[in-house]
């Protein structure tokens, strides 16, 4: 893929209820891998760890960025074949390590943590601090209330239109590639010096 050489994924610490989040997971690192593509990633448990593991087992490259806090809790559950342990010392610093390696992102399944990362990602980006695309990953439908409650700001003209096409929407994992190569752009800025 042109000019996409690292993509962040943004997911949950837990598996869910679905083991199609799971799956998907797990069929987006082998896509990655085949693809020369490198993970960035915030962790090895639930669905962060089976994207890495599935990238890891297909040869790929994987880079995860964990806060100290969190490295004492969570290195002991990383498996072998990781590239990149990248540890820092705040989650803010953590979210800025993984924003300016990575030149697109994927927002699979998660929590509270995954709906953070992808709302500031998106201020950023209404902002105009960015530009790089970002793929909300619709998987089973997971994402539908989201979706949902975007709508509503928007009729309440908390956001604008165009606030709607700050990121696409995959519902199938075949779907994302094509779709951040889509919405890429070729001017990419980096986050300014105030974040």
């Amino acid at each position: 893929m042109e000019s996409i050489k690292t993509i962040c994924v943004y997911c949950g610490r837990a598996f869910g209820v679905n083991n199609a989040y799971k799956n998907a997971a797990a069929a987006l690192g082998k896509i990655l891998a085949a693809e020369k593509i490198n993970l960035v990633c915030g962790g090895n448990v639930g669905v962060m760890g089976e994207i890495s593991a599935s990238v890891v087992d297909a040869k790929g490259t994987v880079t995860v960025v964990i806060p100290e806090d969190l490295q004492r809790r969570e290195l002991a559950h990383s498996q072998s074949g990781v590239s990149e342990f990248v540890v820092v010392k705040s989650m803010h610093e953590r979210k800025i390590t993984m924003f300016k390696r990575s030149d697109a992102f994927v927002i699979l399944p998660g929590g509270l943590g995954t709906l953070d990362e992808f709302f500031e990602l998106l201020t950023w980006r209404q902002l105009d601090f960015h530009h790089k695309p970002i793929v909300l990953a619709n998987i089973a439908g997971y994402w539908d209330p989201l979706l949902g409650l975007l709508d509503h700001l928007a009729a309440h003209e908390f956001i604008g239109p165009e606030d709607r096409k700050l990121f696409a929407v995959a519902d199938r994992v075949e779907e994302i590639l094509p779709l951040l190569q889509q919405t890429k752009t070729e001017t990419t800025k980096e986050t300014p010096h105030t974040m």
